[in-house]
């Protein structure tokens, strides 16, 4: 039962090192699990590190002690994030599933209802005119 987090621990120091408070700002890593600099922490080593503390805890929880704490594998983790479907740590729902789209803000936002309804003006105001001048074409 010991190394049943011994995964997701392996990726949270990986998440830790690869961050900018450990390459950047050349905090180590255990300063960055504490309160002031975790916040600035990424979400995912957020999420691995809340990950590796409910795992901790079961260890010693008495309502697992006949199945064993459940172990989280993190190639499973990996293969989810490559396919875009999000992860959550333990059973449930993912996360992250059922996003639209990924976006890097570039995208152009929803038009607004007043320029929809300008535009459709705009064709009937000029399918009128192509009509009249078309008649004034025919009686000429």
């Amino acid at each position: 039962m010991p190394s049943s987090c011994k995964e997701i621990r392996a990726a949270l120091a990986q998440c830790l090192q690869e961050s900018e408070c450990v390459m950047v700002q050349r905090n180590s890593a255990a300063d960055c699990l504490r309160p002031p600099l975790v916040d600035g922490l990424p979400t995912r080593c957020q999420q691995l590190k809340r990950g590796f503390g409910d795992c901790r805890r079961g260890m010693v929880d008495m309502r697992k002690r006949f199945r064993g704490n459940e172990p989280v594998s993190f190639r499973k983790l990996q293969d989810t994030e490559g396919s875009g479907d999000g992860y959550q740590l333990y059973a449930g729902k993912s996360a992250f599933s059922g996003g639209r789209h990924e976006t890097d803000g570039n995208e152009k936002g929803p038009t607004d209802w007043r320029e929809v309804e300008n535009e459709k003006y705009r064709q009937e105001a000029a399918a009128t005119a192509a009509a009249a001048a078309a008649a004034g074409a025919k009686k000429s």
